[in-house]
């Protein structure tokens, strides 16, 4: 189908979409109000139940009873319920069981499609496309008209989630957002959906389907639909939230079903660091586990890649599956259980297991059956003898393998065999480009840094043959140089530690000797190092032996985070350690090995690099940095004290499979600094200075300064990290003072579009990323966050936690957190010390938050003798529009005259402040 209209209206588009989806066998019905919708899906339980209900459809008492148990369920809860046969009780007091969604035949299921579906919840709501699967709604199409933004159809699905999705409503699954050329699509969730959250559909080859018409065909395709949200939809327990996968890993998880199902033959995926690679990799080893002819799924990982988040992520599939021990009792017992069809071990316990006499009868049995193994990051668990082991102990194995960074001859492993060898098939590809392209990771900013002077005629004198090289690397004055470099630029690279840093070098001696000279420059960076000691490792008589090094270094951590960590317990330090760089309590960790791979940290934004790194090695250290945070995070900060220009070249072209590095890495600073002063002639010529703004006629004129200023922002977030920036007229072009002030002009528009929700304005559709624009890191989601990481049955660790988060909100100075000062400072003192591990922290201060608030409109309502609801009303309807109803709080208002003035201006003044505090 082809839009040939360049003026195509939404009426259009949807009419247009909707005649297609009925010629892909979508039937069309007019559901204009929800007791149609309940009537419709009515008829459709009992056609898809006919069998069970033998002849007799539901009676009005038995709906009402099925209503009851599904109606009004949280999305997490409806996701669940949605694939579950459910149970009510008939008239006769017979059990009757009754399914809603066939997961398993998709020819019982029937679909539609309906629009205009009008939804009264606190206002009057009208949605564009709802597409039905036996009678339940589970996808929600928003249609805007060509030339707006799709985002602009995100913002009204976050509208609608607040106003009026409820009931059977509950039941969505997907949002689909389009303007007919760009269309994504995301998961419904508990939580706020984030726009990074929204995904490009794409075809097997990771080429973007964009067009509306086109994005119809292929991801609205019925069995395509059904496949997606039966199979490729992850309801995380743990976290109570709901998950679709991306294309590229519904393809490469395809991929391996078919390869398992129809073939004997190894294969491995290779999808790029940072690319959910382990998500994939789970769904891939549920769906196999569901084939009859399959024996066993045993998923492998390699013990030392697991932190505490990996293992919570492991164990929330199998309690206790996962640790960092040897012990093999869980794994046998699972092997021995016929039951058990998918096993999460690690490689460590699987060879154990084998190469144990008492465990040869139970294994026995397997030795000849079709077991796949499913390797998450295959080769460091792939390349040794403990593989060997298993390899021959189960004959009819398939192996599938992935990997971000495959083995090729110009990398081999030591043995000499690549990927191909140990897997043959390549099943799919993600690379690099395409990951940055898509946005699902980010480039890299690289800087090198030269620490050691040349000699005349001598480019780089650490390569001159017969030198010493690591007296030059480890001289005290280079190395405090350093140390005194990363001390001066650290709080510009991660954006005044809003992010973290991570230092690896080439030896333990190294990381300890750093680690003091930060201690002896008087560093106010937090500093952490973790290594693994040798207990018995050979050093001269002077020097220090690692574990002791360690263990004043675990005192000064102790000291600093109010913890009691010693080497006797090395897993809880390192447990610790990973919590806190992945909330940015620590500044900067020093490290050798440890971290640089399987290491996944979205606040980690600035790796500097003093050692030797190339190919996969250097790829996965770099991929430390690039996981998708905030508007702020830009790029992932490369620091390299060390020449690796060349390395860092042949590792890009090598593992994007392409000649041109720029699809990975960012451009100079020079290059950004050119663009800043591009984009503010595009600003300047919309508003020569900031008093011009004033004059702008119209909200078009609005939008073009919003849009220029708000991409000259974006520029100048990443200049800012680069040791080069100074805000000068000089470079920069502007004065700093005139920046500020176009920025409180751009903060006064956003203020006002905000408060006129209910105007329609061009400036409705522009994203102001107000994110760019904060300077304090300190905000009630890092504060949370600190409550996230901690582990509550520590009464010790918990304490330390709320101690801590108590002094971050004292000590932060943001508008928003001199607000919420108050009412977090209670919920810290009062509800976090009584908080379990199986506690959502957001949901328990969100509850806090809603109880306080009704106790104050509960006080407000005393005061002034207007009823609570009528209170409620008001300050909804003010959060909605912006405006507050000033006749019908006068009319609300019983009192003389004198009084009922007091008495109402009470009420306005409550209704700005408590919307201020709470929205």
């Amino acid at each position: 189908m082809v839009y040939e209209s360049r003026t195509q209206s939404e009426a259009q588009l949807e009419n247009e979409m909707i005649a297609q989806l009925v010629g892909l066998g979508y039937e069309k019905v007019k559901i204009p109000d929800i007791k149609k919708l309940q009537a419709n899906f009515r008829d459709q339980v009992n056609r898809l139940n006919a069998e069970n209900l033998e002849g007799t459809p539901l009676s009005d008492k038995e709906f009402e009873r099925l209503l009851l148990v599904i109606e009004g369920k949280s999305v997490y809860e409806s996701a669940k319920l949605l694939r579950i046969k459910q149970t009510i009780s008939r008239d006769d007091n017979s059990t009757l069981y009754l399914r809603l969604f066939d997961t398993q035949n998709f020819d019982n299921n029937h679909l539609q499609v309906t629009n205009q579906t009008t939804v009264i919840g606190r206002y009057t709501n009208r949605y564009d496309v709802t597409l039905l699967i036996n009678g339940l709604p589970l996808v929600q199409i928003e249609l805007k008209r060509r030339g707006l933004h799709y985002n602009e159809s995100f913002n009204q699905i976050m509208r609608y989630r607040k106003d009026s999705y409820g009931g059977l409503y509950n039941f969505l699954q997907l949002f689909v957002v389009s303007n007919g050329v760009d269309s994504k699509y995301f998961a419904n969730s508990d939580r706020e959906p984030m726009k990074s959250h929204m995904f490009f559909w794409s075809d097997e080859e990771n080429k973007r389907i964009t067009k509306l018409d086109e994005f119809t065909d292929s991801f609205l395709e019925p069995e395509r639909l059904q496949n997606i949200l039966s199979r490729y939809m992850i309801i995380n327990d743990t976290d109570k939230h709901l998950m679709v996968m991306r294309p590229y890993q519904i393809y490469a998880v395809e991929r391996i079903l078919k390869q398992a199902v129809e073939q004997e033959k190894n294969g491995y995926v290779w999808h790029t660091t940072g690319s959910g690679k382990t998500l994939t990799s789970f769904k891939a080893s549920e769906l196999l586990a569901q084939e009859e002819d399959i024996k066993k799924v045993i998923f492998l990982v390699d013990r030392k890649d697991l932190d505490a988040q990996t293992m919570e992520e492991f164990n929330k599939f199998e309690k206790d599956s996962v640790d960092r021990t040897t012990k093999t009792g869980v794994l046998v017992k699972q092997l021995n259980d016929p039951s058990q069809k998918r096993i999460i071990t690690t490689i460590q316990k699987m060879a154990n297991a084998v190469k144990t006499e008492r465990y040869q009868e139970i294994l026995k049995k397997y030795e000849n059956e079709k077991i796949i193994f499913v390797i998450d990051e295959c080769h460091r668990s792939q390349f040794g003898e403990m593989n060997l082991l298993i390899q021959r102990h189960f004959k009819r194995a398939q192996y599938i393998g992935f990997t971000g960074t495959p083995r090729f001859v110009d990398n081999r492993s030591q043995d000499g065999r690549t990927t191909t060898d140990l897997f043959d098939k390549c099943l799919h590809t993600y690379l690099i480009k395409d990951a940055i392209k898509d946005g699902n990771v980010l480039g890299f900013s690289v800087e090198y840094i030269r620490t050691i002077r040349e000699r005349e005629g001598v480019d780089d004198v650490t390569k001159v043959p017969g030198i010493d090289q690591n007296e030059l690397w480890m001289a005290d004055a280079r190395m405090r140089l350093i140390a005194e470099h990363i001390n001066d630029i650290h709080y510009k690279k991660t954006h005044n530690r809003t992010y973290t840093g991570m230092f690896t070098v080439e030896s333990i001696k190294a990381a300890v000797k750093y680690y003091d000279l930060f201690k002896a420059i008087d560093s106010k960076l937090k500093v952490a190092t973790i290594f693994t000691y040798t207990p018995n490792e050979e050093s001269d008589e002077n020097e220090e032996h690692s574990r002791h090094s360690l263990e004043r270094i675990m005192a000064d951590f102790n000291q600093l985070f109010g913890t009691n960590h010693s080497t006797d317990n090395f897993a809880s330090y390192f447990s610790d350690v990973s919590k806190k760089v992945k909330a940015a309590q620590i500044d900067l960790v020093i490290v050798v090995d440890m971290f640089l791979t399987g290491f996944d940290a979205k606040k980690l934004n600035t790796l500097y690099i003093d050692r030797p790194l190339q190919h996969h090695s250097l790829i996965q250290a770099y991929s430390r940095t690039n996981r998708v945070e905030g508007l702020k995070k830009t790029y992932g900060n490369i620091v390299c004290y060390r020449n690796l220009k060349e390395e860092t070249d042949t590792a890009i072209r090598l593992f994007s499979q392409t000649g041109d590095t720029s699809t990975v890495l960012m451009k100079k600073y020079e290059e950004y600094l050119a663009d800043f002063r591009d984009q503010l002639d595009k600003l300047l010529d919309v508003a020569v200075d900031p008093q011009a703004v004033d004059k702008l006629e119209g909200e078009s004129k609005q939008k073009e300064f919003v849009v220029a200023f708000r991409d000259l922002t974006r520029i100048l977030t990443k200049l800012k990290t680069f040791v080069e920036y100074e805000f000068t007229f000089e470079d920069m072009g502007i004065t700093p003072q005139m920046y500020t002030d176009f920025r409180s002009k751009y903060l006064a528009l956003y203020e006002k579009e905000k408060n006129e929700k209910d105007k329609v304005s061009v400036i409705n559709d522009v994203d102001f990323e107000i994110e760019l624009m904060q300077t304090d890191r300190i905000n009630v989601d890092y504060i949370l966050a600190l409550l996230r990481q901690t582990d509550f049955t520590n009464a010790k660790e918990r304490d330390s936690a709320v101690r801590r988060a108590i002094k971050e909100v004292n000590e932060a100075s943001s508008d928003e957190m001199r607000l919420k000062r108050d009412l977090l400072l209670e919920f810290l003192q009062g509800v976090a010390p009584t908080l379990t591990n199986e506690d959502s922290v957001d949901k328990k201060f969100h509850d806090f938050e809603q109880e306080r608030r009704k106790q104050e409109i509960r006080a407000m309502a005393e005061k002034t003798h207007v009823a609570e609801g009528t209170i409620d009303y008001f300050v909804r309807e003010y959060e909605y529009t912006g405006v507050t109803p000033d006749q019908e709080i006068s009319d609300a208002v019983k009192a003389p005259f004198k009084e009922k003035r007091k008495r109402v201006q009470q009420l306005k003044d409550f209704i700005l402040s408590n919307t201020k505090l709470y929205s």
